[in-house]
């Protein structure tokens, strides 16, 4: 009798082994969204009767039709069909199973998607089902990004609900990007700093959001490109360079804001020292043979007899004015 069921049990394991190696057709996307919702009864039934017996979502609807969403039910786009069923899931279970509320008609909202409890990444499937290919260009370096990395859902800064406008505003980014890089906003309101603050400057004019080959999501190949990019007359090239400047401008200015002027990490002179001796070292000839009036002059800031910091093309003058 042992015997048997050992054989009996080696029977089953290899019969269960064989059926995972058949070859079966892939789920159809609905199926997987049914699965999702887990109802398997209810079926797809179009916006228009989704929302036929409740007026509830008449705002939704109305802000959805402006938006460029919209446009892509016309068939004659070649979009994929974008509807209220493409992202909650099919509805004909909600519908069906309405009931009244305090007073006010309520769908079945357990049949449908619960888009909120489901995690970042999840979310992000059910828009990257039609942008992983709409918006290639723009998603192509989303995995992996340090957004994607973080958690960061698509819905959470695409309110897609709240109006027609399916993209960030401008002015909105200020407010939107530094709700989590808090940091970020206690630099910009220092006494200099970038007009980000004022709205006339935003996030995404130096940085991509959606990702980058670059370090913190920068837009171009390293930091003294995207500062060179708005900043021309800085970027050279120059006959006789500030090499560390043409290097990374991070190593004197702070990209967002500053308590010193420029934008600059450190005060005159103290930062020029951090690298040069200047005229204050005892074997620096500078000083000699001047009067104390002179002198005094020389600890003040180094611009103010070198004015072309950043690099220059006169012959003999270097980086003095």
């Amino acid at each position: 009798m042992r015997r048997f069921g050992v054989l009996t049990f080696i029977l089953i394991f290899l019969t269960a082994c064989s059926y995972l190696k058949e070859s079966k057709p892939i789920l159809k996307q609905s199926d997987y969204e049914r699965m999702i919702a887990g109802s398997f009864e209810a079926d797809y039934i179009g916006t228009d009767n989704c929302l036929f017996k409740c007026h509830q979502h008449d705002k939704i609807n109305d802000n959805f039709n402006k938006s460029v969403h919209a446009s892509q039910i016309n068939k004659e786009t070649m979009l994929p069909l974008i509807n209220c069923e493409t992202c909650h899931g099919p509805g004909s279970k909600a519908v069906d199973e309405i009931k009244i509320v305090n007073g006010r008609p309520q769908c079945n909202y357990s049949s449908l998607i619960d888009l909120k409890r489901l995690p970042a990444g999840a979310k992000n499937l059910t828009c990257l089902k039609c942008h992983s290919l709409v918006s290639t260009p723009n998603l192509a370096l989303w995995r992996g990004s340090a957004h994607d990395m973080a958690g960061v859902a698509c819905s959470d800064c695409h309110r897609l609900h709240v109006s027609p406008n399916q993209k960030v505003l401008h002015d909105e980014q200020f407010d939107l990007c530094t709700g989590c890089h808090k940091k970020i906003k206690t630099e910009v309101k220092n006494v200099s700093h970038h007009p980000i603050g004022e709205k006339k400057l935003v996030c995404t004019d130096c940085h991509n959001p959606h990702g980058s080959v670059t370090d913190k999501l920068l837009k171009r190949e390293n930091v003294r490109e995207t500062c060179v990019y708005c900043h021309k007359e800085k970027g050279g090239p120059f006959t006789f360079e500030h090499a560390d400047l043409m290097d990374d401008c991070n190593n004197c200015h702070k990209p967002h804001g500053s308590i010193n002027d420029n934008l600059l990490k450190k005060r005159e002179p103290i930062l020029c020292l951090n690298c040069h001796s200047g005229h204050h070292s005892a074997s620096s000839t500078s000083l000699q043979g001047l009067s104390n009036t002179k002198k005094a002059k020389l600890y003040n800031r180094c611009t103010d007899c070198h004015g072309s910091i950043h690099g220059t093309d006169l012959p003999g003058k270097k980086m003095l004015r």
